[in-house]
C-alpha cells in the first residue's frame, strides 16, 4: 500500500460505491493498517450528488432539496475550475446559496472587464431587473472593481457610498477562491453588507456589491411601505 491516495476516491462511481458498500472498492479497512482518517472521498468535477450530499452532512449542513440543488450546481461550476474542492470552498458555496436572492430583486447575469497598466479599466455588465428585463451598460473606473461598481450604479440608478472593501483567501494556491466582503451606506447612513466568493475576484466583487444593493432595496422598500401604512 503506497502513497497518500491509496484510500482516497475521486471518481463519481467509486464514491457512490463506497457510500453504499465500502467493501466493493476496498478489500481492507484503512484504520486497521494505521490510517486513522479512514476512507476519504475527494470532491472534484467527477463527484456526484450522492457524495456531495454525504460530505455536506458530515460538515453539519442539513440542506433542503432546493438548497442542495443550488449548492451542488455551484460546486460543479467551481470543480470545473479547480482540481480539488476542499471544505472551506464548500462552506463558501453554502454561504452564498443558503440565502438565495429574492426573485423580485436585481440579478447579475454577466460581468466583463478590460484593464491593464496602460489602459483605462472598463466594465460591461448585464443585469436582470425586478421585472425580468435585461439591462446592459458599461463604465470606466480607476480600476476593474471601481468600473464594475460604477456600471452597476448606472444600471440600477442607485449610488450608495462604498465604506468598506476587503478580500480574503478562502483556500490556498493559484486556483484559490477569494471571498469579498463589502459595506455600503445609503443617504440615511444605514449600512448594508454583501459577501461572495469566487476564483475570480472581479466576479466575487460584483456579486457582493449586487448582494448589498439588493439588501438596501429590501430595507428601503419596507421602510416606504411602513410609512405609507401609518400615513
Amino acid at each position: 500500500i503506497v502513497g497518500k491516495n491509496a484510500f482516497r476516491h475521486g471518481s463519481g462511481i467509486h464514491q457512490d460505491g463506497i457510500l453504499k458498500m465500502r467493501e466493493t472498492w476496498e478489500i481492507m479497512d484503512p484504520v486497521e493498517i494505521g490510517v486513522p482518517s479512514g476512507t476519504q472521498l475527494v470532491l472534484g468535477k467527477l463527484s456526484g450528488r450522492h457524495a456531495f450530499r454525504n460530505h455536506m452532512a458530515d460538515l453539519g449542513y442539513e440542506l433542503t432539496e432546493e438548497e442542495l440543488g443550488q449548492a451542488f450546481a455551484a460546486f460543479k461550476e467551481l470543480a470545473d475550475k479547480k482540481m480539488e474542492v476542499d471544505d472551506r470552498d464548500l462552506e463558501a458555496i453554502v454561504s452564498d446559496n443558503m440565502h438565495p436572492v429574492d426573485d423580485s430583486l436585481w440579478r447579475l447575469d454577466l460581468v466583463q472587464v478590460s484593464a491593464g497598466d496602460q489602459a483605462t479599466a472598463t466594465a460591461t455588465l448585464r443585469l436582470v431587473d425586478p421585472g425580468g428585463n435585461i439591462a446592459v451598460d458599461a463604465a470606466t473606473g480607476t480600476g476593474p472593481v471601481d468600473a464594475v461598481y460604477r456600471a452597476m450604479n448606472r444600471i440600477t440608478g442607485i449610488s450608495p457610498e462604498l465604506t468598506e472593501f476587503s478580500v480574503t483567501s478562502v483556500t490556498e494556491g493559484i486556483d484559490a477562491q477569494g471571498e469579498v466582503t463589502i459595506r455600503i451606506e445609503d443617504e440615511n447612513k444605514r449600512t448594508y453588507t454583501g459577501r461572495s466568493a469566487d476564483t475570480d475576484i472581479i466576479v466575487a466583487s460584483a456579486r457582493a456589491y449586487m448582494n448589498a444593493l439588493n439588501r438596501m432595496i429590501i430595507v428601503n422598500r419596507r421602510t416606504s411601505e411602513g410609512q405609507k401604512a401609518h400615513s
